[in-house]
């Protein structure tokens, strides 16, 4: 059976509509591996790329105590708030923010969820190496990371949580590019209370092209999903 990467730019979607066109798409995909009701000529899976307007969105495992304001606070700053099926605690999407969705089929690529996700760090890992920027994973926590040796100095810079309904992903991961970091400032990034988040733009001075980085991040999943 062949396998086959469907990739979307949404654009700038809202987080609701997002999440609505995942389902669909894992459902689709779900149908597929199964063999109800679509025939299995060929094992589809879908990589999403899009930006939200500024959302807060919480894990099942986090805490709304991570939340530093409240709701008519967030009218202020135009933000909106979602509780969601994902793993991991409270995150900030929005403007300049690459949010990637991946809906793959685990088992055609042969992974179990841990390795699905250091695939996910090793992308993001490489493709921040292309635009100048050295990161790395950090020891206990999903995600991609700065200067971990140096507690005093380590920072976020993509944040990853991920759900599985048989076997299929969904959600995924938000690579700050040109976010303004200034709306991390109301929450507990991923629940931490220690640690900063950065950007693409703060680490090189560079405002990059989204177009730009989406295209090198794209051919990376790929690459590296296709070569593990």
């Amino acid at each position: 059976m062949k396998k086959s990467v469907i990739y979307h730019d949404l654009g700038i979607m809202e987080y609701r509509e997002a999440w609505d066109y995942q389902e669909k798409l894992l459902q689709e995909v779900i149908k597929r591996k199964t063999g109800k009701d679509i025939p299995e000529i060929e094992a589809l899976n879908y990589l999403l790329f899009c930006e939200h307007p500024h959302v807060y969105t919480l894990g099942k495992s986090g805490s709304e105590d991570n939340l530093l304001i409240s709701y008519i606070q967030m009218q202020a700053v135009n933000a909106t708030f979602f509780r969601t099926n994902r793993g991991g605690d409270i995150t900030y999407h929005g403007p300049g923010q690459l949010v990637g969705y991946p809906i793959f089929d685990l088992e055609q690529f042969s992974l179990g969820v841990k390795k699905y996700i250091f695939l996910i760090e090793e992308a993001i890992i490489l493709t921040l190496e292309k635009l100048d920027v050295t990161a790395e994973r950090f020891a206990g926590a999903t995600g991609v990371w700065l200067d971990t040796a140096k507690p005093h100095l380590t920072r976020k810079i993509c944040a990853i949580g991920v759900r599985v309904s048989r076997g299929v992903t969904m959600h995924g991961f938000a690579l700050n590019v040109n976010t303004d970091l200034n709306y991390f400032n109301f929450i507990n990034p991923c629940g931490f209370i220690d640690k900063k988040v950065t950007s693409i733009e703060k680490e090189t001075g560079k405002k990059y092209d989204m177009s730009y980085v989406k295209d090198l991040l794209r051919k990376q999943i790929l690459l590296t999903f296709e070569t593990q």
